[in-house]
């Protein structure tokens, strides 16, 4: 056999034996707990964001452009080669084998850098959060008490001098939401956030394009924000980014990191981008499990409020017709729930789970709303 031929065998072998351990690795929630998520993902990617927090702009991004670039390239030689009859068959298997190794070899990187976070348990249940499921009328009032809380906070805001209005840059962003996780991190050591990165995205206006307000970059160890965004839903973009960061792999768990962070930092416009993300997601779940109390509720919603969820229904409007429809169809068109497979117990995640946060205070708020 061919030494290069060989050779390249072997290596692929390796790779792929290296990515079927970590494949079953993933397979086992408590060894990617243990293991993985509470032990060497600390680390990395605290290593990362220490390295990438030495240069300003997203390291990650151009870590990206690079790869693509790699890959273009590898193709335009292959292609060029095939083109000129160049390529004979050894040579054709050897190329095939160049790419499903580098495919492995992909795998096993984003798997170890980040993909095994995947496999940890709940979120919710590390941090304490149950599962208790909700009738309309518990949804109903948790619904009031978050428009309760938004309405107060927008007062407060309101009243605010100049100099502390809502107007943000990365920067402001890091410090405010590292505060808070800081803060957090004293009840709970899952918070704790070392090395904080927190950087605005390469191109906003193509990210936005996409639909996308922010991510998590494995290969950097960044949390990117789209500075696009309106100003009112950055602290909670960014909180959920550093979620993330944190391990904190699918979206609805980040959201409810992201939650906990906003809601608890001591900067009211955190506060208020926090309970002002998650009343979209409540009105949504009011939509399907108790319509006839979603006009009643809406138009408890202060004026200043209403307007940015307009804003920000205008804002996907322009720049993507997707987010737009999401944004629309919690707050202003008529829901078709044609394809909601769990029908009238929808149940969102992220809607559960503050519920149960909220359930032992929201007895409290309903006796005080009750009292003459």
């Amino acid at each position: 056999m061919n030494p290069v031929y060989r050779k390249s065998w072997r290596h692929l072998i390796i790779a792929g034996l290296l990515a079927g351990l970590v494949f079953l690795w993933g397979l086992s929630s408590s060894l990617a707990e243990n293991l993985y998520a509470s032990a060497l993902y600390p680390v990395l990617s605290t290593g990362l964001r220490t390295i990438s927090s030495i240069v300003p702009f997203p390291l990650g991004d151009v870590l990206y452009v690079v790869l693509i670039a790699y890959i273009v390239y590898g193709l335009v030689i292959f292609c060029r080669k095939l083109l000129k009859k160049q390529v004979h068959k050894t040579g054709a298997w050897l190329a095939v084998m160049q790419v499903v190794k580098f495919i492995l070899i992909l795998y096993i990187a984003f798997k170890l850098l980040w993909g095994l976070n995947y496999s940890r348990p709940s979120i919710a249940h590390k941090l304490g959060i149950s599962n208790h499921k909700y009738t309309a009328q518990q949804l109903v009032a948790l619904t009031e008490l978050i428009i309760q809380r938004i309405n107060h906070l927008e007062k407060l805001r309101a009243n605010l001098p100049p100099a502390e209005r809502l107007k943000y840059n990365n920067k402001t962003l890091q410090v405010l939401a590292t505060a808070s996780y800081d803060d957090l991190s004293k009840k709970q050591p899952f918070f704790t956030y070392r090395s904080p990165v927190v950087k605005p995205v390469l191109n906003s206006w193509m990210i936005t394009k996409i639909g996308l307000e922010g991510y998590y970059n494995p290969l950097s160890g960044e949390a990117n924000v789209n500075m696009l965004l309106p100003a009112v839903d950055l602290p909670f973009v960014t909180a959920h980014e550093i979620a993330h960061q944190l391990g904190v792999a699918r979206e609805d768990e980040a959201n409810l990191v992201g939650y906990l962070v906003a809601t608890n930092s001591d900067d009211l416009h955190f506060q208020y981008s926090g309970y002002y993300a998650i009343l979209r997601n409540v009105l949504f779940e009011v939509r399907l499990i108790a319509p006839d109390q979603y006009e009643k509720l809406y138009k408890t919603i202060n004026a200043r409020t209403i307007a940015d969820y307009k804003n920000g229904i205008a804002f996907w409007q322009k720049y993507n017709n997707q987010m737009f429809g999401y944004m629309s169809v919690t707050l202003d068109s008529f829901l078709k729930i044609n394809n909601q497979h769990k029908g009238i117990d929808s149940y969102q995640d992220i809607v559960l789970w503050v519920y149960n946060i909220h359930e032992r205070e929201l007895k409290q708020f309903k006796d005080k709303t009750l009292q003459p």
